[in-house]
């Protein structure tokens, strides 16, 4: 009798030493790993291991709350089983080669602050879903094969910090819902091919530091509302079709901006004050 009291609390010991996650969870993990052919990456997992011993996951409170997989050769997909990580508040597959879309599930991650996806294959339209992440203060879509329109729902994310969208094939025109964005600091859609004006509502955004418009098809002048973003120390704009040569910001320490056509980047020299 001894004997059986004693192996009860050892199997009750190893069930909340081990405590497992939501079915759900591991189940989208797993649909993860076969997706992106998770026997070839370079670090893999041992699935017969408790889900906080896998490579790349944080577990806390019995939920996964990180998914760190970067650089580690995943080749595939993203299921649709990646929404139902609810608990997830960081998500970088940064340099891998991923392809196909990003699923529209991506909306189900309410508790995200970071979107890394940086440097795959990923290829149709941004879905409008990614304007539910309310949470989120850095997407970081760049060096991917995103076609089709920035979403006007990407206004509706109060937090977000940084946004960058470069080196895709992005249409149309910039979207002007990105006045929302009043928490901006960093706003990069380099080497796409978006169109139309640069939106003057660009200088509602007060807290913008960077903004790197380079190598589109953007047409017009840069708005005089530029003039406004006191904070703004790098202004990239060259290789479009703007006809402003030459803007002056004004401010505490004044930076002179100089747009150069045909030519890589824009160069911000900054004075002091006489």
């Amino acid at each position: 009798m001894k004997a059986i009291k004693i192996t009860l609390t050892c199997i009750l010991f190893t069930a909340f030493a081990f405590a497992n996650v939501p079915n759900t969870e591991k189940e989208a993990l797993l649909s993860l790993y076969k997706a992106t052919q998770g026997n070839q990456w370079n670090i893999t997992w041992n699935t017969n291991e408790p889900v906080e011993n896998w490579f790349g996951v944080t577990v806390e409170n019995n939920q996964v709350v990180e998914l760190n997989l970067p650089a580690n050769n995943l080749t595939g997909t993203l299921p649709q089983e990646i929404g139902d990580l609810s608990s997830l508040r960081k998500l970088n597959l940064s340099f891998n080669n991923l392809n196909g879309k990003l699923p529209s599930t991506i909306g189900n991650l309410k508790n995200l602050t970071s979107l890394e996806l940086f440097l795959n294959k990923l290829e149709g339209q941004i879905p409008i879903e990614i304007g539910s992440l309310n949470a989120l203060e850095t997407l970081s879509l760049y060096s991917n094969a995103f076609s089709g329109s920035i979403p006007e729902s990407i206004g509706n994310l109060p937090k977000l910090k940084e946004l960058l969208l470069g080196s895709n094939f992005l249409t149309g025109t910039i979207p002007t819902s990105i006045k929302q964005l009043k928490n901006l600091k960093k706003l990069s859609l380099i080497d796409n091919k978006l169109n139309g004006n640069i939106p003057s509502e660009i200088g509602e955004l007060v807290m913008l530091e960077e903004l790197v418009l380079s190598q589109n098809q953007l047409t017009g002048d840069l708005p005089f509302e530029v003039h406004k973003l006191k904070r703004l120390n790098t202004l990239m704009v060259s290789d479009n079709m703007l006809n402003t040569d030459y803007v002056s910001v004004s401010g505490n320490r004044p930076p002179s901006l100089m747009i150069i056509p045909d030519a890589q980047e824009a160069v911000a020299t900054e004075y002091e004050e006489d």
